[in-house]
């Protein structure tokens, strides 16, 4: 009996002992789901090798979701005590460069476009440095507009050999980061902690 059907022949289950059912009307319906859940297996073996894959796929995340250690309380994974400390540094370089007069263009930006990159930045760090999966989740959202437009500018752009190296670096580093914040932020969303040694 696959995984969907035991949980409907236990919510079936729960639902009879609510509305005092008898035990032996509860089997019945017991019966009934388990015989459409035969029924279910039957059909899914008579599907092609499509649902059979998807069926295997399932399988392997569910055992890479019990392989996951949940995370300590007031712990998190190294790569997102880096991201935040890379976080923390670009808001405060912002800062710094309004603050010592930088032109971008020839001109001085408005405190606006000074701000809201540093607040966001911030933000972001103070969220990671807290483990927190929402900036987790932006922190990648920002490696992917890296990565995107790394490849863009090595694919359209790159003109010199220093833009091909500084492309393929930016890739490299960003793409690291991206793959590595992927467990961290499935440890992350884990539904519990464990408590601190």
């Amino acid at each position: 009996m696959g995984s969907r059907e035991r949980k409907r022949a236990e919510r079936r289950k729960r639902k009879a002992r609510a509305q005092g059912q008898r035990p032996q009307e509860a089997a019945e319906a017991e019966g009934v789901a388990t015989s459409a859940a035969a029924a279910g297996v039957q059909a899914e073996k008579s599907k092609g090798p499509m649902v059979r894959g998807y069926a295997k796929a399932e399988q392997r995340n569910r055992e890479a979701r019990e392989a996951l250690e949940p995370l300590r309380e007031d712990e998190r994974p190294l790569v997102v005590t880096i991201g935040a400390v890379i976080s923390a540094l670009i808001a405060i370089s912002i800062l710094i460069g309004y603050a010592s007069g930088v032109k971008v263009n020839g001109d001085r930006p408005q405190i606006a476009q000074v701000l809201s990159p540093a607040l966001l930045m911030g933000v972001m760090a103070w969220g990671m440095w807290r483990a927190r999966y929402w900036a987790v989740l932006g922190f990648q959202t920002i490696l992917f507009f890296l990565i995107a437009a790394a490849g863009f500018g090595l694919l359209l752009r790159a003109q010199s050999a220093v833009q091909i190296v500084a492309d393929v670096g930016l890739l490299a580093v960003a793409g690291t980061f991206f793959f590595f914040m992927v467990k961290a932020m499935a440890r992350i969303q884990m539904p519990h902690r464990l408590p601190r040694d």
